[in-house]
């Protein structure tokens, strides 16, 4: 039995299992020991020293589970504690972060979409152009862009949605992550879209490289991580240019694809990150 636990995917997720098993790798690459366990599997997690949910992906499709999940943890010793994961699971601690000073995409939220909220926010954004998404998802599922007015599909009206504006710079420039292991930055990629696409994921067509973090980018990021409610182990921190700065658009504390092939050190700083927050 290894000192630290990753928990994984269970079955609801198939999407790129090459990719779990290829992050892993190049941590057991760095030396990095550690369990897997499927993180819907209710045996006990006690005895380990820590508790990464690095690849839960999919969390997003069975929320009520990880609910459940995260109250059968309470009191385990999580990298990113458990008051984090809870806070970050839904997209509405944009207002939180925001409260306290941070420049975030301006974002309006509907318990139950109407186009009457729709109309609403296209005149407190200025724009025709609207963006809506789940407060709790992933990987832009359940994301539509509504460009000239559009109206919203069907599946979203009388759903709890987030509404923000239309970035233009998403498509002309991309969206920035930068990352952070205990507070420490550590690289950055830009995302940039397929021509005709909104979004950069890898499967509709978005590209990344490694790019230099400009200075407003660290302050914005660094500003965004002291919101948040507790010690940060790991964290990505998703941006957006808007003029000549820039705009939080995620905070990504639970299970963030790392891109440490782009890391200057390829990794190491966050296998150390893990291995402190392992040793206590």
């Amino acid at each position: 039995m290894a000192d630290i636990m990753i928990l994984g995917p269970d079955a609801s997720w198939s999407t790129h299992p090459e990719d779990i098993q290829e992050q892993l790798n190049v941590l057991r690459g760095l030396g990095l020991e550690f369990d897997v366990q499927v993180w819907t599997d209710p045996a006990p997690l006690d005895g380990y020293r820590l508790i990464l949910p690095l690849v839960t992906w999919g969390y997003h499709l069975i929320p009520d589970q990880w609910q459940a999940a995260l109250d059968r943890w309470e009191g385990l010793p999580f990298a990113n504690p458990l008051s984090v994961l809870r806070w970050n699971t839904d997209k509405a601690y944009l207002m939180d972060v925001q409260a306290k000073g941070v420049a975030v995409v301006p974002t309006r939220m509907t318990d139950a979409l109407t186009p009457a909220d729709l109309d609403a926010a296209c005149v407190a954004f200025g724009t025709e152009s609207l963006v809506i998404k789940p407060p709790v998802s992933a990987g832009s599922e359940g994301t539509h862009l509504l460009r000239n007015g559009a109206a919203a599909p069907a599946s979203a009206l009388g759903q709890r949605m987030m509404i923000q504006p239309e970035m233009p710079a998403i498509s002309s420039e991309g969206e920035y992550s930068l990352f952070y292991f205990d507070g420490v930055f550590s690289h950055a990629i830009l995302k940039s879209c397929a021509s005709g696409e909104f979004r950069v994921q890898p499967q509709f067509g978005g590209q990344s490289r490694t790019v230099e973090a400009e200075p407003a980018m660290r302050a914005l990021a660094e500003a965004a991580l002291a919101a948040a409610p507790g010690a940060i182990t790991y964290a990505r921190v998703d941006m957006v240019r808007d003029g000549d700065a820039f705009r939080l658009m995620e905070l990504e504390l639970i299970e963030p694809f790392l891109f440490l092939h782009a890391a200057p050190d390829g990794g190491r700083a966050f296998v150390a990150a893990v291995q402190r927050a392992s040793a206590g």
